[in-house]
């Protein structure tokens, strides 16, 4: 596979973009600090760390799909889909202080990102395999929601 990395950037920045635009907000409103967090919360020095890594993992995942795809299936739109419904959980959690909604949204995004590893698997098994550390990061977030609802 001879890679374009053009078009490799393009699609990590555009991920990056769209995925931590709204967590621009987070750092101003420093809401996270102030909850009453359960066992194994993080610094929130770590979130962002974390999201540009897997941001660039996705990115790195939805060009390899796009350049393996067939006919048949075109793969840009369950992921950007999913990398809109991941956008905006950062307002409605820390925006709109709606904890249970957040939990509820995050549910939502994590069958979306189940079902896209299952279709990017067909596609490039690699893509797919590069989505993992998405699927368990956005577990353990929702731990955190789910115990920050519960505790505030």
């Amino acid at each position: 596979m001879k890679i374009d990395y053009k078009k490799l950037f393009f699609y990590i920045v555009i991920t990056i973009l769209i995925g931590g635009i709204p967590s621009i907000f987070v750092i101003t409103n420093n809401v996270y600090d102030k909850l009453n967090k359960p066992p194994l919360s993080p610094p929130g020095v770590i979130f962002p760390i974390v999201w540009t890594i897997l941001f660039i993992l996705m990115g790195i995942s939805i060009y390899r799909a796009n350049y393996n795809k067939d006919n048949s299936f075109n793969p840009n739109i369950i992921y950007f889909t999913q990398l809109i419904v991941n956008a905006l959980w950062t307002p409605i959690f820390f925006g709109l202080n709606a904890y249970l909604f957040a939990f509820i949204w995050i549910i939502l995004l994590i069958i979306l990102v189940i079902y896209m590893v299952y279709k990017f698997y067909y596609i490039d098994h690699l893509s797919a395999y590069l989505n993992i550390p998405y699927i368990i990061w956005l577990l353990f977030a929702s731990y955190l929601n789910l115990f920050i609802y519960i505790l505030n």
